[in-house]
């Protein structure tokens, strides 16, 4: 660790550890870097204070690149190694670092239970749809029907949908943002690290190696407006070049709209991401290109009661030892025991 910084002199240059960035060139994942470190001041925090967790794959390299304390784990189990560090250090910032194929195949168990559990860590999941460190395997998100070498004539498997199961599985705060959207992802990282509980952000990046152009339509000039709704709470879900279009419900289905001709914003569906009950959160979720645009932005941010406060609160209710506790603790080391000395 280098020298301690006050608090308040943090910048982001504080964060940039010693060793060298290796990830691919034209890589999503620098821009991802750049603009957590960018926000890791911003929160006031020591870096004696924040942990990174990884597990396997290219945004798993992330520990080695800020500078604090930080844990490369093993594949999938990030998400349970974080929940470890941050119950039995509460006071700790703790950061998981995890991609499509780390966190929802291997990992994907983890992953759900502690979004349940709304312990207070924040989690980027990187999604290119691509198994990127182990050459072009398709991941559990990647598109049904895609080639690929472990899936020559195409994938068979419907491809899992994070943000659906963030919120399935209850998480508190759900976001989702994109790589090439630098001042959008600036801005959902520092909430998401200002939340308290699961912060999930599934962020679009890109693999320019092995599935380069994955999310095109949602980052070209040309074709963003009319592919990419972003999310406003209190707000219209309007989009389109000149933001003549909007999502209004049909029933319980949500229909692409043209502004004008007796229909006006009074008329579309106002995102709300603070309603307590999920079902509109779920059902933007379930929006997809091509047959609608996108969300980005905030999705879900509501306040639940945190599972390490919980568990405290817990610990400080049981009761010293009893004469029963302290005879069985006699009885576990009786007989054939033994103690292995140096």
């Amino acid at each position: 660790m280098k020298v301690e910084v006050p608090v308040e002199a943090l910048k982001p240059t504080d964060f940039a550890s010693d060793q060298e960035v290796r990830w691919c060139p034209g890589c999503g994942d620098y821009a991802i870097l750049a603009q957590v470190k960018k926000v890791l001041p911003k929160l006031g925090i020591p870096r004696r204070n924040l942990v990174f967790v990884s597990g396997i794959g290219c945004s798993s390299r992330f520990p080695y690149y800020v500078e604090t304390y930080g844990f490369h784990s093993i594949h999938g189990r990030a998400m349970a190694i974080a929940s470890g560090v941050k119950v039995a250090r509460p006071e700790l910032n703790v950061w998981v670092v995890t991609g499509d194929g780390d966190g929802l195949s291997i990992g994907g168990n983890h992953l759900i239970h502690a979004i349940r559990r709304n312990i207070d860590m924040t989690v980027l999941l990187f999604n290119n749809r691509i198994y990127g460190l182990t050459k072009g395997q398709y991941s559990p998100t990647s598109e049904l029907g895609k080639r690929t070498k472990t899936s020559p004539k195409g994938v068979l498997d419907f491809p899992l949908h994070p943000i659906s199961i963030a919120i399935g599985a209850e998480a508190s705060f759900v976001a989702r943002t994109i790589d090439r959207d630098l001042n959008h992802m600036g801005a959902v990282l520092e909430r998401a690290a200002q939340h308290r509980g699961t912060s999930f952000v599934e962020i679009y990046q890109n693999c320019n190696i092995f599935n380069d152009g994955a999310y095109s339509y949602a980052t070209e000039k040309d074709t963003k407006p009319d592919t990419v709704v972003v999310l406003e709470h209190g707000k219209p879900l309007v989009f389109g070049k000149d933001k003549k279009k909007g999502i209004r419900l049909n029933c319980t289905d949500p229909e692409i709209v043209e502004l004008g001709e007796g229909i006006t914003e009074d008329d579309l569906l106002f995102h709300d991401e603070r309603a307590p009950e999920p079902s509109l959160a779920y059902l933007l979720s379930r929006m997809h290109y091509p047959h609608f645009p996108e969300p980005i932005g905030v999705f879900r941010a509501v306040e639940r009661p945190c599972y390490e406060d919980t568990l405290a609160d817990l610990v400080a209710d049981v009761p010293p030892p009893s004469d029963d506790d302290k005879e069985l603790n006699a009885l576990f080391n009786r007989g054939d025991t033994w103690e292995v000395k140096d």
